[in-house]
């Protein structure tokens, strides 16, 4: 596993991205600037907006300047690969749906969505415990290991009993072949939960770099290949088992750990099991609410409206992606860190700046998709999944509700609350499902994507009040931190809508025409949005502005690398 060096004295900054392409494995000591440091407050002082703000100049203890550094060389990592995996990901989108019908991307949705369900009890928890916690390392990584291998074999067995179940409840055979197929993915997943868990644990730069991109395009390659040979449906139930495959390889090739190095034992289960298990309940209970979403709609409505619902909805959550593959991956360990530290103060500053940052870009997310979502849909995957377009802006409330909800329960968690999650949960399964019974009944598909966003906000709201109680933030830092974003945003999407559905049309311009217009109304909505948060929120301007210019080219004499110390010099790795 990779630990993270420290700051080495006498060495200068260098740009993590020219690092990352000459040396990859040197990049976990990095020194990255950020807009702003997470964890950076001065001892005894009130955590407020202004207390938490960074400028260039300001020094910081030499602990929260490790800690920051190594959160932000999680999150620009993280942000790099998942903007490639995104791409990758989007083009094969594109390319199915120009290749399969909604009908067959539906039927896929539907006799997957029990293996998705049951992926909740494989991990069982257990990941999150290995994270957070800090003795037996090595014998709770065998402990989660056994458990973990258990329990994925005992879901897919399971699923493959199940199967002819699902094939009756959606009155479609082949739905229930691809139920009976699909349950090996439990299995394979299990044997991700001990790597995944030592990488976060270490805040590893080479996975977010690696991983995400080599299962983007795994399951890219093979899934388009076999559509264009026409394997149909069964093209990405392939693609899936390639993309598993591969990301099982990468973990561990990159975690370098092996099973035998420690001692399992019932009584680590029960602590970790102890820990996760409110984690589990809160993972169900999104779970079963997407469960019973595709239920409804595959069998209320149609296999088509299905597949509408699985693209409307993946293009929804391309807010919700960035914020936690970006920020949550490496929030976790980082609260627990400081929480284990017992530094209070420092905890509530570190959360208002992460749920700070993570509205500034889920609020500018979801506007562009209320504004842009429909034509945006039409022009990219044509006219067919236009109803795909109208559900993306229903279910726009999505990406600022699941941003809040994530670092919130990042919060809880590392904080050691995780009962407070069970909250959530209950809100989650009873106001989804009673909402989504209802708006379906009356507004078919779009109801569905107005329960979802609907849901999502009342959540977010219920689970950031928790956290706020949780770690003691006052109520009014809470607010002067999320909310400068928000009018922001509501006025960029004004004007962007009003120029896109009233002057421009880009759905009914050819395609080269119509892409030059999306992209002009996105750079309107940026302009606009830019500027009324330079009003509302300057210093996080100018915290931007200060990112962009440690990232310009350097002389040579003041770009020197900050190298561990017992890494080897550049010269020696440049002949390897």
């Amino acid at each position: 596993m990779h630990r993270h060096d420290g700051d080495v004295p006498g060495r200068g900054s260098i740009r993590a991205y020219d690092l990352i392409l000459r040396h990859v494995h040197d990049a976990d000591t990095v020194q990255i600037y950020l807009p702003t440091a997470l964890t950076r407050i001065e001892p005894g002082a009130p955590p407020t907006v202004e207390s938490v703000a960074v400028t260039a100049e300001t020094g910081a203890p030499a602990g929260d300047s490790t800690l920051t550094k190594q959160v932000g060389r999680v999150a620009l990592a993280s942000a790099a690969a998942l903007a490639f995996s995104e791409v990758v990901s989007f083009g094969q989108t594109i390319a199915l749906a120009r290749l399969l019908s909604p009908a067959e991307v539906g039927i896929f949705a539907a006799g997957t969505v029990l293996t998705m369900l049951l992926t909740t009890f494989v991990e069982g928890g257990l990941r999150s415990g290995l994270v957070q916690r800090e003795s037996q390392v090595e014998d709770a990584a065998e402990t989660v290991f056994r458990a973990s291998f258990l329990n994925g074999l005992a879901m897919t067995l399971g699923a493959l009993a199940a199967a002819p179940i699902i094939g009756m409840v959606f009155h479609n055979h082949t739905i229930g072949l691809i139920a009976a197929t699909t349950s090996g993915y439990l299995l394979i997943f299990a044997l991700t939960n001990v790597p995944e868990a030592l990488l976060q644990r270490d805040f590893s730069v080479k996975r977010r770099i690696i991983v995400g991109p080599a299962v983007s395009i795994s399951f890219a390659v093979v899934s388009v290949v076999l559509a264009i040979f026409g394997f149909g449906v069964w093209s990405m139930v392939i693609g899936s088992y390639a993309s598993y495959v591969v990301w099982v390889i990468t973990v561990w090739w990159l975690a370098r750990w092996r099973p035998g190095r420690g001692r399992a034992s019932i009584k680590l289960w029960r602590e970790l099991a102890r820990y996760g298990s409110p984690v589990v309940v809160n993972m169900l209970g999104s779970r079963i609410q997407s469960t019973v979403e595709s239920a409804v709609v595959g069998r209320g409505l149609s296999s088509a409206a299905l597949g509408h619902y699985r693209y409307g909805q993946r293009i929804a959550q391309i807010p919700v992606r960035f914020i936690v593959e970006v920020g949550a991956f490496s929030l976790f360990p980082a609260f627990a860190r400081i929480a284990e530290e017992g530094d209070r103060a420092r905890l509530q500053a570190a959360y208002l700046r992460a749920i700070r940052l993570a509205t500034i870009g889920a609020a500018a997310l979801t506007g562009l998709i209320i504004a842009l979502g429909e034509p945006a849909v039409v022009v990219v995957f044509g006219e067919r999944w236009r109803a795909a377009g109208v559900l993306v802006v229903a279910m726009a409330g999505l990406g600022l509700g699941k941003a809040w909800m994530s670092v919130s329960e990042e919060a809880i968690k590392g904080a050691g609350r995780t009962k407070l999650l069970n909250w959530q949960t209950a809100i989650e399964i009873f106001l989804g499902i009673g909402l989504l019974l209802v708006l379906v009944k009356f507004y078919g598909l779009t109801g569905v994507g107005l329960a979802t966003s609907g849901t999502a906000m009342v959540v977010a709201v219920v689970v950031t009040t928790l956290a706020r109680s949780a770690l003691g933030v006052p109520l009014f830092a809470l607010i002067r931190a999320i909310g400068p974003p928000l009018p922001a945003a509501a006025l960029a999407l004004a004007a962007t809508w009003y120029l896109e559905h009233q002057v421009l049309h880009s759905d009914s311009r050819s395609l080269l025409i119509a892409v030059g217009l999306l992209i002009l109304d996105t750079l309107a909505f940026t302009a606009i949005y830019l500027l009324v948060l330079a009003v509302l929120a300057p210093d996080v301007v100018r915290g931007f502005a200060r990112l962009a210019a440690r990232l310009k080219p350097r002389r040579n004499d003041d770009s020197r690398t900050a190298i561990s110390g017992n890494a080897e010099p550049r010269s020696s790795r440049e002949k390897n």
